[in-house]
């Protein structure tokens, strides 16, 4: 263990304890309330470009192993935490730190998450850093230097290869913008063959493996900021049904005539109540993201069809003559409650088929 800071771009400097990888990670600082699951959301593509705060005050307590990974990588640079374990348990034979250090994360304990947290949610979301190497003032002028993530497309950075998974069903093309091993298991595992295409894959590439339904997935990044992505969403409504969740569901916000505008500080973590306008029933959600979609003034044939009780924003729009829905938050959850599970059976079993 060695000494460490944590700063951000306005300022604030917080001295912490190195307990993995040594060295300097920069990145948007956003936190997460989750208080289990630090192993998938750590190797979460949504993650890439941020440096992740954990705010439960143990983090690490059960291990870490084979069977939590969401892709096959950490994706945020740096962690945070309060206090971090590292011995083996429930979820594996492998300390948590020691799983941070071998795979080059710097992560750090001993922090005051709950000032930094308070910080960032009364100034909203900033650059920050953490470093084992660094002074505080080398690495303030580091985060000031470092690109914010607005207006950055990093989809196609976080797709994975191309692959084919399913046996039988409905064909599901799925664009991949970062998508979580456990989406694309919540889906075949609800009746589809699944086709996984890169983020940047055309419209015209797309109808040309005969999909019976489109999946657009989460990500990281500026939604706004993921035109080709949009190009293809856009060109696919009214040929075949469509459903996104997360990023996905905001490119299809965009391409439907939508705006998105960033959030004070993000909504991360597994206890987010969202309202169904249909008949009223609340879910509780399991939610990573820092953009939200505009309902200030919906198209025509576009409706908005959930709705956050944190702070009102859109969670969920539908257009139904385009055949084409999607929600804010994540229905694999992964983990978190299952309350919106039942989405991805919905969604194959509207294309023909289902189990």
């Amino acid at each position: 263990m060695t000494g460490a800071v944590v700063v951000l771009e306005d300022g604030l400097v917080l001295p912490a304890r190195g307990v993995a990888a040594p060295g300097t990670a920069l990145g948007e600082m956003v936190f997460t309330t989750g208080m289990t699951g630090y192993q998938e959301a750590v190797t979460d593509p949504s993650y890439m470009g941020q440096v992740l705060c954990f705010t439960a005050p143990m983090i690490g307590n059960y291990g870490a192993g084979p069977g939590h990974d969401e892709s096959d990588r950490p994706w945020p640079p740096g962690v945070i935490m309060a206090r971090a374990g590292d011995g083996p348990g429930t979820a594996g034979p492998e300390g948590w730190c020691s799983w941070l250090r071998a795979r080059g994360v710097v992560a750090v304990d001993d922090c005051d998450t709950r000032r930094l947290v308070r910080h960032l949610r009364d100034r909203g979301a900033m650059r920050g850093g953490v470093s084992t190497e660094l002074g505080a003032e080398e690495l303030l002028a580091q985060v000031r230097e470092h690109p914010v993530l607005d207006g950055r497309d990093l989809a196609s950075q976080a797709a994975s290869a191309p692959r084919l998974l399913g046996d039988d069903g409905p064909r599901v093309v799925a664009i991949d913008c970062g998508m979580k091993e456990s989406i694309a298991a919540g889906l075949v595992g609800a009746g589809c063959r699944l086709d996984v295409v890169p983020a940047g894959t055309s419209a015209e590439e797309v109808l040309a493996r005969g999909p019976d339904g489109v999946f657009v997935s989460n990500g990281p990044g500026d939604p706004a900021a993921v035109t080709p992505v949009i190009g293809t969403v856009r060109d696919l409504l009214g040929q075949v049904p469509v459903f996104g969740i997360c990023l996905g569901h905001q490119m299809l916000a965009q391409a439907l005539g939508l705006r998105t505008e960033k959030l004070a500080f993000g909504h991360r973590g597994a206890n987010h109540p969202v309202r169904r306008s249909d008949d009223g029933r609340v879910e509780i959600t399991v939610q990573n993201h820092g953009y939200a979609v505009v309902a200030d003034g919906l198209p025509d044939g576009v409706e908005v069809t959930r709705t956050s009780l944190f702070d009102g924003s859109v969670e969920g729009i539908a257009a139904p003559e385009l055949r084409a829905w999607s929600v804010q938050y994540h229905p694999e959850a992964s983990p978190g409650p299952r309350d919106a599970r039942y989405m991805f059976r919905e969604f194959v079993t509207s294309i023909g088929g289902g189990s």
